[in-house]
């Protein structure tokens, strides 16, 4: 991984959530949970750190971030071990008591390598005494104290006892910012098992789980804000072609439309997966192409890393069409914070900064190395943040776009992006043979809203005069500077003095990296601060702001995402 890819300390995301916690008193405290990948140790271990086929040299680097963050729960996403034998998933087990020792829940749940044991039934029975959470929340630390995290655990039961505990949901949070998380387990259990031509013991299908799935998801019932979606495999893999619904990609179409409509339609955005070893992110059409999804594929947390099989792989059965590639990273280790407020979501990704890590036996670094095989000490760095908002809008951009697509309102605020380009070019390793390029990414630009409270109105000579703008997706993968846009956001004109105007004291506001509101184009990389009494022109420059007090709005010129308001700065 090149030094390109490390990111600035301060994060538009960091500085989001800052500025809602403050904006939004009558409001929850946002709260956060974390989300790990597949945790397997397929080499030697030449330092014995990684017993049993399980990455503790990994896992332990991991759960030390999820610690530092002050996450409520970590969920890890299936293959705990490689051969998944009883002393494998015990020692897994064992490698989360650090965060629960911090107070911190794990919520894990099977993957295929949880079937392949010896003679332990499908992984179900150690998987049950090891893992009481999944049905109960209830939590026992090392020195006994117990605790709880969640409330309204469900199993779909009522198709099979066997699944007990193994898909499962539950609730987090209080009811102003509550989630729901929905588990789906598809591996063999001792009354079901389909052995499937892809090579996987499958058990209770998707289909059979379906009305459990739907009636936990159910917004009008749920009574939560968001909710969560998760299982091992992904709706479409980049590296392998098998998914959850007991096939390759084309299989069960009508499976796949009832879930995919069941996420769509009670307003899950994200699906997230593991299996594959990669960070991928993709937006991802049913069959039928009624619904979309967002699918997140965690990236490795595993001395096993996959790179993505070729577009026209005949295995694909021509279903990639089905998916836009968002952004990606491979052969790296990498760890998901998820950060809950209210309607907002926000999603940031942590990887290692050297990446480019070797695979299976020539892990890490290559065959013939002297460290062959022992885990190096990571440095996790940001490499991506986005978000979503219930009282907001997404925007899929590909590239060549105009970013003037991009407008919202919310409560008497208007934002409008008024110019700009995806001037992007970079482009995933999702290869095609005929061609031998990857695909090109295409940018999710989400809005997002807090409304202004009384409080915040006049403090330290500042007037917030709208609703407060949050607006992500704008930067390439591993970088904070966006290509050059201009953003406008309406004001209320009782807070505006005609001198205000005249002055450039009243303007498009952000947050800067203290936390603090200041003019946005002085959070610009490069530019020159230029005021304009008057309406934004098409040409003018990067840090040209202004204020048309005709269409009582304010504008600038800028070059990152953050938060937005207008506001009058008197200092």
């Amino acid at each position: 991984m090149s030094n390109r890819y490390l990111l600035k300390t301060a994060s538009m995301s960091a500085l989001l959530f800052a500025l809602l916690s403050g904006a939004t008193s009558a409001s929850a405290e946002p709260w956060k949970f974390g989300v790990m990948g597949d945790s397997q140790w397929t080499t030697s271990d030449p330092a014995n750190a990684n017993p049993y086929t399980v990455p503790l040299s990994i896992i332990n680097q991991v759960n030390q971030e999820f610690i530092k963050a002050g996450v409520k729960f970590v969920i890890a996403v299936g293959d705990l071990s490689d051969d998944g034998n009883d002393i494998s998933e015990v020692t897994r087990a064992k490698a989360a008591q650090p965060l629960i020792d911090a107070g911190i829940g794990f919520f894990p749940f099977r993957g295929n390598h949880e079937t392949v044991g010896l003679n332990n039934g499908y992984g179900l029975s150690v998987f049950r005494s090891n893992y009481p959470q999944t049905q109960t929340g209830t939590f026992t630390k090392t020195d006994h104290q117990h605790y709880k995290i969640g409330s309204g655990f469900s199993s779909p039961v009522s198709v099979s006892t066997d699944l007990n505990g193994m898909s499962y949901s539950f609730d987090y949070g209080d009811p102003k910012s509550k989630a729901r998380f929905v588990i789906v387990d598809t591996w063999a259990t001792p009354t079901k098992v389909d052995k499937n031509p892809n090579g996987y013991a499958y058990g209770y299908t998707v289909n059979d789980q379906q009305t459990w799935i739907s009636s936990r998801l159910d917004k009008k019932s749920r009574k939560t804000a968001q909710a969560f979606v998760f299982s091992h495999q992904p709706l479409i893999g980049e590296g392998h072609r098998d998914t959850m619904f007991n096939g390759y990609t084309n299989s069960h179409p009508d499976w796949q439309n009832k879930f995919f409509a069941s996420l769509q339609d009670n307003g899950v955005k994200f699906f997230i997966c593991g299996h594959d070893h990669i960070h991928q992110r993709s937006i991802v059409a049913s069959p039928d192409g009624k619904s979309h999804i967002e699918e997140v594929i965690c990236a490795s947390n595993s001395s096993k890393f996959y790179t993505p099989k070729p577009l026209d792989d005949p295995k694909w059965f021509g279903q990639k069409e089905r998916e836009i590639s968002v952004s990606q990273e491979d052969n790296t280790v990498g760890y998901y914070i998820y950060t809950v407020d209210g309607p907002c979501v926000t999603v940031d990704y942590y990887s290692d900064d050297h990446g480019n890590w070797m695979s299976d036996g020539h892990y890490p670094n290559g065959e013939g190395k002297a460290d062959t095989g022992i885990t190096p000490l990571f440095h996790f760095v940001k490499k991506e943040s986005w978000s979503y908002s219930t009282n907001g809008r997404e925007f899929h951009m590909p590239q060549g776009a105009s970013y003037a697509a991009v407008s919202d309102k919310f409560k008497g605020t208007i934002a409008e992006v008024l110019d700009g380009t995806n001037n992007s070019t970079e482009r995933d390793g999702n290869l095609d043979t005929k061609g031998g390029v990857g695909r090109k990414f295409t940018k999710t630009i989400d809005t997002g809203w807090h409304k202004k409270q009384a409080s915040l109105q006049s403090k330290h000579g500042l007037y917030l005069a709208s609703n407060i703008l949050s607006l992500t997706g704008m930067a390439d993968f591993g970088r904070e500077q966006t290509d050059v846009y201009t953003l406008s956001i309406s004001y209320h004109p009782d807070k505006v003095h005609p001198q205000h105007g005249k002055k450039g004291l009243f303007a498009l506001a952000a947050k800067n990296a203290d936390g603090n509101w200041v003019n946005a184009v002085d959070i610009n990389t490069g530019g020159a601060k230029t005021f304009v009494a008057g309406p934004w022109k098409k040409g003018y420059a990067l840090g040209t702001y202004g204020i048309d007090q005709l269409t009582k709005t304010v504008w600038a010129v800028i070059n990152h995402n953050g938060s937005f308001a207008a506001a009058r700065l008197d200092n």
